[in-house]
């Protein structure tokens, strides 16, 4: 169960309450026009979320998926060193000349040694790679003894699922996908089946769990990212989870020994 109240590095003490999920949510909603505003405020709060679990100062983090820099600086900001995995070049300076060290490759192969990170972590980018599970994989590879993976995405049934697509991915992303383009004269981003794939909750809890079982990590915890901690209890409910967990999270440890 996530920790309130407690940190073991340097940034400031973590409470997953109900005000800090409406600053969260009023936060998303501006997404589309203020997109700075809300990954800045997302980045601190991941920091601050994995700060419970690993002293950040000094700790070596590989973000993958880590984008234009909100997550760089806010990593940096608690004493961490950076490097953040993007396949776009783009992406990498997109928010100006990326701090720490910005490495262009892709989740499914991380240009990095075995037990070379002290946290592993990745924030809604599960969902645009097409194995998943692959991409778990190889965070759990290059994470050390005592190290910690922190995987969030979101899932494909929650209301965010399509993402700009809006709710029409319920009626099936390709439908959605091909909507928008229609509407907009462009695809979107995320495009369903090229940039943005269906990962449900269930088979990662259960990827999780098996590493588990075999001995390579330990569940620290499974949970939705956004909601206050009176609610995590959806994350243990099939079926429900994929709807109203929104965002999905899920935080190993790799045995020390």
């Amino acid at each position: 169960m996530l920790q309130q109240g407690h940190s073991r590095s340097g940034v400031p003490a973590f409470t997953a309450d109900l005000a800090r999920s409406r600053r969260l949510f009023a936060a998303f909603r501006r997404e589309q026009a203020d997109p700075d505003a809300f990954y800045g405020a997302l980045a601190r709060d991941s920091v601050d979320m994995v700060g419970q679990w690993a002293d950040l100062a000094g700790a070596t983090v590989i973000d993958i998926g880590g984008g234009p820099g909100y997550f760089s600086d806010a990593f940096q900001t608690a004493g961490a060193r950076y490097a953040g995995v993007e396949p776009d070049a783009g992406e990498l300076s997109a928010h100006g000349a990326p701090g720490g060290i910005g490495v262009r490759g892709s989740g499914l192969s991380l240009p990095f040694a075995d037990g070379c990170a002290d946290v592993a972590f990745s924030s809604n980018v599960l969902e645009h790679v097409p194995d998943p599970l692959a991409m778990a994989e190889e965070m759990l590879r290059v994470t050390r003894p005592g190290g910690l993976v922190f995987l969030s995405w979101t899932p494909w049934l929650s209301p965010h699922g399509g993402h700009e697509t809006g709710l029409w991915h319920y009626l099936g992303g390709r439908y959605a996908a091909d909507r928008y383009a229609a509407r907009h004269g462009r695809r979107p981003k995320n495009d369903y089946g090229s940039s943005l794939f269906n990962c449900p909750v269930g088979p990662m809890v259960r990827w999780a769990r098996a590493t588990a079982a075999d001995g390579r990590a330990t569940v620290v915890d499974i949970f939705p990212r956004y909601h206050p901690r009176w609610a995590h209890w959806v994350a243990a409910v099939p079926g429900l989870r994929e709807v109203v967990s929104w965002n999905a999270v899920i935080v190993l440890r790799v045995p020390s020994g």
